[in-house]
């Protein structure tokens, strides 16, 4: 065997020993983080409203703001990743549930509002940062709406994540929702709103974070399998995809059907939720999305 083969082996062997070891590295820290306890302020107290009009605003959120997307219409729980390397499945939030089974009304607002389970660890799929902003009116509805959900025979929820993922969690290029979140701010202020305007456009827009980032200006999607596209940049910077959008009726048909206007499909969108938001809240979202400032695509 020549020196320049051999050297070539020992090299590539080295870079083979390195990787392993830096994925197994990435997994134990991966552990690590997923068991360590969260700091934050003490839990918002949070009213349960019992009224029949609360309970549909309850219901409402619930449709319209991504939950069935990972825990079904029926709140049992759904599998909404399987893609051979990644399988992800959201749990039973019935009372029926044994997730939720103990939790109590502070349980439930930690969990949705800053993604710490009641032990004080995070949860590691969940996109809080999408409801963090809920107001206290809409958290206790959609919470009093779950309580009243009929039992479901679903299970705990399925997390199988590939080394990789769990690596790149680990070293923090993956954040989970309890690491973006910010957990001293106040809950948002109510947004009664019966006309279409961008406060309240704001406001429905916060469900867009997970995927679109903080700024809506799009990117590969953390965590995301790795066939899923980067999400589009809601923003007027470059590449923004609002720009296919030429009134609040093109963008509303496209929430409503997963369609661009040339008919094309999106890959990656919670249209089973979208397509709930009422006309007041969707013409509401378009109106916010063309006042952000232009942002490069990609940004988060």
């Amino acid at each position: 065997m020549n020196k320049w083969l051999k050297r070539s082996l020992i090299g590539i062997g080295g870079v083979v020993v390195c990787v392993g070891a830096a994925a197994a590295l990435g997994g134990w820290l991966a552990d690590r983080k997923m068991n360590r306890r969260v700091e934050m302020p003490p839990i918002e107290r949070v009213a349960l409203p019992e009224t029949p009009a609360a309970l549909e605003r309850g219901k409402y959120l619930f449709l319209t703001r991504g939950c069935t997307e990972c825990h079904g219409s029926n709140g049992g729980g759904r599998l909404f990743v399987n893609d051979g390397s990644m399988k992800l499945a959201g749990p039973n939030i019935t009372p029926g549930g044994a997730v939720v089974e103990r939790y109590r009304t502070d349980d439930w607002v930690r969990t949705i509002r800053h993604g710490v389970k009641p032990d004080g660890k995070p949860v590691f799929v969940m996109p809080s940062e999408d409801y963090n902003r809920l107001s206290d009116e809409d958290v206790g509805a959609l919470i009093a709406y779950l309580l009243t959900l009929p039992p479901q025979p679903g299970a705990d929820g399925i997390k199988q994540v590939p080394l990789p993922v769990r690596a790149l969690y680990g070293f923090g290029a993956i954040q989970d929702a309890a690491e973006k979140i910010d957990h001293s701010l106040p809950p948002a202020s109510p947004v009664h709103a019966l006309e279409v305007n961008e406060r309240l456009g704001a406001y429905v827009a916060n469900m867009c974070i997970g995927c679109h980032g903080e700024n809506l200006s799009g990117g590969k999607i953390p965590g995301g399998p790795p066939d899923w596209p980067a999400a589009a940049n809601l923003t007027p910077g470059e590449g923004g995809a609002m720009a296919r959008y030429a009134d609040a009726t093109a963008f509303i048909t496209m929430l409503r059907s997963g369609k661009r206007p040339d008919g094309t499909p999106i890959q990656v969108m919670p249209f089973g939720s979208l397509k709930e938001l009422n006309d007041t809240e969707a013409q509401s979202l378009y109106a916010y999305l063309k006042t952000l400032p232009a942002r490069k695509a990609g940004g988060r």
